[in-house]
């Protein structure tokens, strides 16, 4: 199974950018769908984005679409998330995860999951 690591989370001010990084190992990283989620206080975890084994396929929430942007670099095992034009409301835990076969987006399928990375937009 493999493992993950995010980091890159942090406090910014509404209208900036953060990237997110997820280093994978101890598996083959190209063998696995990849997947961005996080979870704010009080709420249920939700799907933020996803990405093919390949990258050739990416799949967005309609609340980050046009503002994120999901991309992974299979020679360097790691997938990333450039969130731009943040928002008080996407305040949250992040999530990266990584699915070996058929996945959905409440979460099912991802087998692996990293400890997460906050990320904190101040209005």
């Amino acid at each position: 199974q493999v493992q993950l690591v995010e980091s890159g989370g942090g406090l910014v001010q509404a209208g900036g950018s953060l990237r997110l990084s997820c280093a994978a190992s101890g598996g083959t990283f190209s063998t696995y769908t990849m997947g961005w989620f996080r979870q704010a206080p009080g709420k249920e975890r939700e799907f933020v984005a996803a990405i093919s084994r390949s990258g050739g396929s990416t799949y967005y929430a309609d609340s980050v679409k046009g503002r994120f942007t999901i991309s992974r670099d299979n020679a360097k095992n790691t997938v990333y998330l450039q969130m731009n034009s943040l928002k008080p409301e996407d305040t949250a835990v992040y999530y990266c995860a990584a699915a070996p076969g058929t996945w959905y987006r409440d979460g099912r399928g991802f087998g692996s999951w990293g400890q997460g990375t906050q990320v904190t937009v101040s209005s």
